[in-house]
């Protein structure tokens, strides 16, 4: 089930030698989505917000298969758990109903001063609770 989903168009630059997507592109591509979902929940500049910001703590990732160049691809996000200084998501990239990428990304929020961690803002936590899926 997927809570969020960011259409992406695969360019020369996000390609190898050979058209296919360069395995770190993804990463890219995955932050995009969660960026976009945060903004879709009303938080424009979702990564730096007043004195605080998110940093990815931990990811693992598996590739199945891989994208091509002009590829249209489907990058979806969804809320697994929510806690108070992190949320985890499954992100994962499809071409069609191909799977290609899937991972599962922990983002904890940290002080921006002194870059240790700091609890989500009670506004912020509701509504990210609210879209567990």
């Amino acid at each position: 089930m997927t809570d969020f989903s960011l259409a992406i168009r695969v360019y020369i630059e996000d390609t190898d030698a050979g058209g296919i997507v360069y395995h770190s592109n993804y990463l890219k591509f995955m932050e995009r989505a969660r960026t976009e979902f945060m903004r879709s929940l009303g938080y424009g500049r979702p990564a730096l917000f007043d004195g605080l910001q998110f940093v990815v703590h931990e990811m693992q990732i598996k590739y199945h298969k891989p994208a091509m160049l002009d590829d249209e691809l489907t990058v979806c996000a969804s809320l697994e758990k929510v806690s108070r200084v992190r949320f985890v998501m499954h992100q994962s990239v499809y071409r069609g109903d191909s799977l290609l990428v899937d991972a599962r990304v922990q983002a904890a929020c940290i002080k921006s001063n002194s870059k240790k961690p700091a609890a989500i803002p009670k506004s912020m936590f509701e509504k990210l609770i609210s879209h567990i899926v």
